[in-house]
C-alpha cells in the first residue's frame, strides 16, 4: 500500500495512485504524487505503478513518476524491465522518456544493444506477421491511429488480445543514435517507406537524424532524390534537405544558397501534392525575392494544402515594412479562401506582418464574423497588433479562451493588452 493521503482515500483496497494510473488520469496522478504518494507502490499482484504506466502508454505519467523518484528498473512479477517492455510495445514516446538524461546512465551499452534487437525484429518482420506469430490468431489485425507524443502519431495494432504500437522503426533509429551507430541514408529512407504517412513517427526520426549530420554525402544523397520516380522518396529527400538548412545554426549557413537553388527549381516541376507542399514550406523558410517569385504561382492552386503552404510561406515577408503588390494581392485572396486552414495561415501572416495598409486591417475586421472560431481569434489578434479598436469587441464576442483551441490565450490576450494600453493613455 502506498502513502496516498486521506484526502484521496482508497478504492477497493487499492492505492489511489494505482487506480489513477490505470485510468491514465494525469492530473490526479500529479496531485497524489505532490501529496506524498509512493512512486514505487505496487498493486495487489506485485506490479509496480511505474510498470503499469508503461503498459498503458502513459508517457506524461511516466515522466511524473520519474520526477518523483520512481525506480525505472522495477518490473512486475512476470514482466520484463520497463524499457524492454516499452521497446517491445512499440512506443517511441515511452522509450524516449525511459532514456532521458536522468535515467539513461543506469543502462550499460550492452543493455542498449540488447534493446536494439527486438526493435529491429518487429520492424523487419512486420507488425502483423509478428502479432500472428505471438498470438496464433489469423483474423484481421485491428489498427487505430493514436498520438504517441505531442508531435507524432503511430498505429496501435491489436490481435488476439495483444496490443502494440508500430513505432519500432523510430525506436530502432533512436537507439542507434544513442549507441553512436551510423546508419546509412538508404536504410533510414527505407524505414520511412514502410510508413507512407508523413505524420508517422518513423518519418520524424529518420529525417531529423541525417539532417543533423550536415555533411556533403548526406546532402548529395537527398538532393539526388528530387528526380526519383517514386514520390515517397522525393518527399523524403525534400524533408531532409529542408531540415538540414533549418537546423544549420552556424554563422556560415552553408546550405542556404544550395537549398534555395534546389527548391526554386523543384517547385516549378513537382507534380505530387505532398512533395510540392514540402518544397513550398521549405521555400517559405528562405526570405528573399527568389522565394517569393517561386511561391506566387501556387497561390491559386487547386489543393488547399498547397495554398496553405503559400500563405504560411509569405510570413517570411513580415520583416519588410510592406508586402509587394503581388504578395498583397495573393494574401487578400487567401484570407477569404474556402478552406478554414488556409484562411487561418493567411490571417496570421497578415496579422504579424508590418504592412499596416487599411485594406489589410479591414480584411481582418471582416473575419470577425468568420464561421471558423480559430480564424476569428487570429483576426482579433491581428487587429490588436495593428492597433485597431475593433479587436476589443471581437474578443468580447468570442468570450474566454476555449481549451479545445490551443493558443487562444495568446490571441485574445493581445486584445486585452491593447485595451489596457489604450486605457493608460
Amino acid at each position: 500500500m502506498g502513502t496516498g493521503t486521506s484526502s484521496s482515500g482508497a478504492v477497493d483496497g487499492e492505492s489511489p495512485l494505482i487506480a489513477a494510473v490505470r485510468v491514465a488520469d494525469t492530473d490526479l496522478v500529479k496531485r497524489l504524487l505532490l501529496e506524498g504518494s509512493d512512486p514505487d507502490v505496487r498493486d495487489a499482484h506485485g506490479t509496480p505503478v511505474f510498470w503499469l504506466a508503461v503498459r498503458t502508454y502513459s508517457a506524461p505519467i511516466v515522466q511524473l513518476l520519474l520526477e518523483h523518484g520512481a525506480d525505472p528498473e522495477r518490473c512486475g512479477p512476470d514482466g520484463p524491465l520497463p524499457l524492454r517492455a516499452a521497446v517491445d510495445w512499440g512506443s517511441p514516446a515511452l522509450v524516449e522518456m525511459l532514456l532521458h538524461d536522468r535515467v539513461r546512465g543506469r543502462y550499460r551499452k550492452s543493455e542498449l544493444l540488447d534493446m536494439r534487437d527486438p526493435a529491429r525484429h518487429w520492424h523487419e518482420t512486420g507488425i502483423e506477421v509478428e502479432l500472428r506469430r505471438r498470438t496464433g490468431a489469423e483474423n484481421a489485425v485491428g489498427r487505430t491511429r493514436v498520438q504517441d507524443d505531442e508531435f507524432n502519431s503511430v498505429d496501435e495494432c491489436s490481435l488476439g488480445g495483444m496490443t502494440v504500437r508500430d513505432g519500432h522503426a523510430a525506436i530502432l533509429t533512436r537507439l542507434e543514435e544513442l549507441l553512436g551507430i551510423r546508419v546509412s541514408f538508404e536504410e533510414l529512407m527505407d524505414r520511412t517507406l514502410a510508413h507512407p504517412d508523413q505524420d508517422h513517427t518513423a518519418w520524424g526520426s529518420a529525417t531529423i537524424l541525417p539532417a543533423h549530420r550536415r555533411d556533403k554525402e548526406t546532402w548529395t544523397a537527398a538532393a539526388t532524390l528530387r528526380t526519383h520516380p517514386d514520390p515517397f522518396r522525393r518527399l523524403f529527400g525534400a524533408e531532409v534537405l529542408r531540415l538540414t538548412h533549418l537546423f544549420d545554426g552556424s554563422d556560415e549557413d552553408a546550405f542556404t544558397g544550395p537549398a534555395l537553388d534546389i527548391f526554386t527549381d523543384w517547385s516549378a516541376k513537382e507534380t505530387d501534392l505532398a512533395v510540392l507542399t514540402e518544397v513550398l514550406v521549405a521555400l517559405g523558410e528562405h526570405p528573399g525575392p527568389r522565394a517569393e517569385a517561386a511561391l506566387l504561382p501556387h497561390a491559386g492552386h487547386r489543393d488547399a494544402r498547397v495554398r496553405q503552404a503559400v500563405a504560411q510561406g509569405f510570413s517570411t515577408w513580415s520583416s519588410p515594412p510592406v508586402f509587394s503588390d503581388a504578395v498583397r494581392k495573393a494574401l487578400l485572396e487567401l484570407i477569404t479562401d474556402p478552406e478554414a486552414a488556409v484562411r487561418q495561415y493567411a490571417c496570421l501572416t497578415v496579422a504579424e506582418g508590418k504592412d499596416r495598409d487599411p485594406v489589410f486591417t479591414n480584411a481582418l475586421a471582416a473575419l470577425l464574423d468568420d464561421a471558423d472560431r480559430r480564424v476569428q481569434t487570429i483576426a482579433v489578434y491581428g487587429l490588436a497588433l495593428h492597433d485597431d479598436e475593433r479587436c476589443v469587441e471581437g474578443a468580447r464576442r468570442l468570450g474566454p479562451p476555449q481549451p479545445d483551441y490551443p493558443g487562444e490565450d495568446r490571441y485574445l490576450g493581445a486584445a486585452w493588452r491593447y485595451e489596457w494600453r489604450r486605457g493608460g493613455q
